[in-house]
């Protein structure tokens, strides 16, 4: 559809441009994770060193960003860049530490965009092309076996029933009345 070929570059644009960013300067984007990062603390390993991470994100904000845009494993990538937007959000536009009401403002506005562009991702995630999903293609899948063995049960059932009137026919032509 003419729609998806234009809006998933529309998506992706963002990310490419926001990862490429970060692969260009790391540590000043890892100068705004650091208070994140010391809050993840515990849940990081001791040797996690922000301008790494910044840059694993940024290289997975191009790549996911352009698998997109191609319509190349188009949910995984949305979903990959779901998973990146989270903590960028949280770190670069923490509007509820601003004093400065204009700051605020505009933090709020970033992290509102931010939120916008998640709901996209997440739409592009559950993105089929109109074909049914894998939770409902398992469902009809066991919907259809379970007819299935209704009638192999039922036709066995009926088999099963009628052998012994097949057998007193084959018995009485046998012998002798």
């Amino acid at each position: 559809m003419i729609l998806r070929r234009l809006a998933r570059p529309m998506l992706a644009a963002v990310f490419i441009s926001g990862g490429i960013n970060a692969l260009r300067a790391p540590e000043a984007h890892a100068e705004a994770a650091k208070p994140l990062l010391a809050k993840a603390g515990d849940k990081l390993p001791d040797n996690a060193d922000p301008v790494t991470l910044v840059r694993i994100d940024g290289a997975v904000k191009v790549a996911a960003g352009v698998a997109l845009a191609l319509g190349k494993v188009p949910r995984l990538a949305a979903l990959l860049l779901s998973a990146s937007v989270v903590p960028t959000t949280v770190a670069a536009h923490p509007f509820w530490e601003e004093k400065d009401p204009a700051e605020r403002k505009q933090q709020l506005t970033h992290f509102l965009k931010n939120i916008g562009l998640l709901g996209g991702l997440l739409l592009a995630t559950a993105d089929t092309h109109g074909k049914p999903s894998v939770a409902w293609r398992a469902k009809r899948a066991t919907h259809d076996l379970g007819d299935w063995i209704a009638d192999t049960s039922d036709s066995v059932g009926s088999a099963v029933a009628s052998a012994p009137r097949k057998a007193k026919k084959a018995v009485a032509g046998v012998l002798p009345g």
